[in-house]
């Protein structure tokens, strides 16, 4: 059994969802769907009117978002049987959805709200498919998928569920889910995070052991380079978990970076497939390595560096200890890290606490900010006894002043920083020498 994710494009309009069900029959799948697109940001905009106490506001979105959902209706099935089944569900999410305009609104309404999305297309999907001859199966995600005390996903309990819901349906052609909803560990309606549903996915193709776990995206797979800036791009046909997971973390959007862990520590391949183009061989993302091979490029935008250098750090233990400590007091992470015997250089996306950090660092040495950076990493096998590829990279990068180099950290990636002006160049400097030569 394989577990196939279509994202919000995929399915985001009558014909598009044809089209899905094209690909999805045939196959006894867990087929798991996200919100048509722009649903998640209506929902998003009448949850905002709904905190602000403006109902007013929060019903002409609702009304202008039902109103688009039944004319999908229309294009959409053929019998009047299921256009008014279809109707009957539409009319259901969007009376709930309007009851929370007469109460006190918090955080846990709005999760409720937010996952009215996906419970929609999961559900026009299934009678769709239903009025077409097919016995698929709804698996409400809300049965099975939860997280525990610490908002992470609880396998256990996935798995028992998921299993028990399955063997419910032994004469399913094909099952039918929800991505990015759950419950927590309280039992309320919560959610996985934006780009929850590829996460969906991969714990639902570990509880089950799947054959394979396929992602549905309107790209052609993972490509080498950025194609939005970069000239000549070419997907990538293979990925080792940890490449794909460096890429998505670094900026390569096709993947949400928490995707990749249960599927990669349950050995559990990743094709990275387009509904547009779906004869198309995409990429495989598995444990596999090709050695000696660098792979692609990415870049993360508003890079904050911050340099603190202090004689005092020489042969001083402790130093590292309390510059750290003062990131983790302000809940800021780091990117990038590189040290010399009197100094050391780091690399921050998250602003919000910059002025306080850079006070408190004033304290063991004298500090310098670089705002407007960009890491660029270069991903693939780059195992350190792999002679050359380090003096490849830094040749390409010989016209591009570099503020920072960090490797060591991973076998497959070398991560520069260099200004937001010189993004453009240093991504087509790179393509041009590692991939197009």
């Amino acid at each position: 059994m394989k577990v196939l994710k279509f994202g919000g494009t995929s399915v985001g309009s009558a014909q598009r969802m044809k089209g899905v069900a094209k690909l999805i029959t045939g196959e006894r799948n867990i087929v798991v769907l996200s919100a048509m697109s722009g649903t998640t940001n209506s929902l998003v905009e009448i949850s905002d009117y709904l905190y602000k106490k403006n109902p007013d506001g929060a019903n002409e979105v609702i009304n202008k978002l039902a109103q688009k959902y039944y004319g999908h209706i229309e294009e959409l099935y053929s019998t009047d049987e299921y256009k008014q089944k279809a109707k009957e569900l539409i009319k259901h999410h969007f009376d709930y959805i309007r009851t929370f305009t007469k109460d006190l609104f918090t955080l846990f309404e709005e999760k409720v709200v937010l996952a009215q999305g996906e419970l929609i297309s999961t559900g026009m999907m299934n009678l769709y498919l239903n009025e077409c001859g097919v016995n698929s199966v709804l698996l409400p995600a809300l049965d099975y998928m939860r997280t525990d005390k610490n908002a992470e996903p609880d396998p256990v309990y996935i798995k028992e569920k998921l299993v028990k819901l399955l063997d419910e349906h032994k004469d399913a052609d094909l099952f039918i889910t929800q991505g990015y909803i759950c419950r927590n560990a309280y039992g309320e309606i919560d959610n996985l995070q934006r780009g929850g549903s590829d996460y969906s996915a991969s714990l639902i193709g570990a509880a089950i052991g799947a054959e394979e776990i396929q992602i549905w995206t309107d790209i052609d797979g993972m490509h080498n380079n950025d194609p939005r800036i970069v000239e000549k791009t070419s997907p990538v046909r293979h990925l080792h978990f940890e490449e794909a997971a460096e890429l998505a973390y670094f900026g390569a959007k096709i993947l949400h970076p928490t995707c990749i862990l249960p599927a990669k520590l349950n050995n559990i391949p990743v094709r990275l497939l387009n509904t547009m183009q779906p004869e198309a061989p995409g990429t495989m993302i598995s444990n596999m390595t090709e050695k000696g091979k660098i792979k692609a490029v990415a870049a993360k935008d508003n890079i904050t560096a911050i340099k603190i250098k202090s004689g005092r750090m020489l042969l001083a233990t402790g130093f590292l200890r309390k510059v750290f400590e003062i990131f983790e007091n302000y809940q800021t992470p780091i990117d990038m890290v590189t040290t010399s015997e009197v100094g050391v250089s780091v690399t921050i996306d998250n602003r919000k606490h910059l002025e306080e950090i850079v006070d408190d660092l004033k304290k063991y040495g004298t500090v310098t900010v670089d705002e407007d950076m960009v890491i660029v990493c270069v991903v693939g096998d780059l195992e350190w006894d792999n002679v050359g590829f380090e003096a490849r990279i830094v040749q390409a990068m010989k016209d591009v002043p570099v503020r920072m180099i960090s490797y060591g950290g991973s076998n497959y990636n070398v991560s520069l920083l260099v200004k937001a002006s010189d993004k453009t160049r240093a991504l087509q400097a790179l393509s041009d020498h590692l991939f197009n030569n």
